[in-house]
């Protein structure tokens, strides 16, 4: 599953705003893929911009590794970001309906679920 948010705010904008938007929500982007270069690269070219940021709040990687590093597996969080149909696309797992796949203590969940929420905060700020 996917939590996926449509915007009319260009890709440019968004890619010159997501680390400060990040931090808000207590986030740091560690790195940024641009498919589109990268594949290129590879000689695999594609048309379509697409930028995947992997991002990261720490003290909660480290709350949830502590518990269950199987969970890492999920981490960092990844945001993707491209346009479509002259709409911005963005986009991340939906690790809340994830979660129940996993054999995990309640605190636990719940406190991924606030993550995840805080998550979605980021793409939110462009709705």
């Amino acid at each position: 599953m996917l939590y996926t948010v449509t915007t009319n705010n260009s890709v440019k904008s968004i890619k010159d705003e997501i680390a400060s938007r990040a931090k808000e929500q207590g986030f740091g982007v560690l790195k940024e893929y641009h498919f589109k270069e990268i594949l290129k690269e590879k000689g695999f070219p594609i048309t379509k911009d697409i930028t995947v940021f992997e991002v990261c709040n720490p003290a909660a990687a480290q709350h949830i590794m502590r518990a269950h590093p199987e969970v890492s597996v999920f981490l960092p969080c990844r945001i993707s970001l491209y346009e479509e149909d002259r709409k911005t696309i963005i986009s991340t797992i939906g690790i809340d309906s994830i979660l129940d796949s996993f054999t995990l203590d309640e605190e636990i969940k719940t406190y991924m679920h606030g993550v995840f929420e805080k998550t979605k905060n980021i793409l939110n700020n462009w709705k």
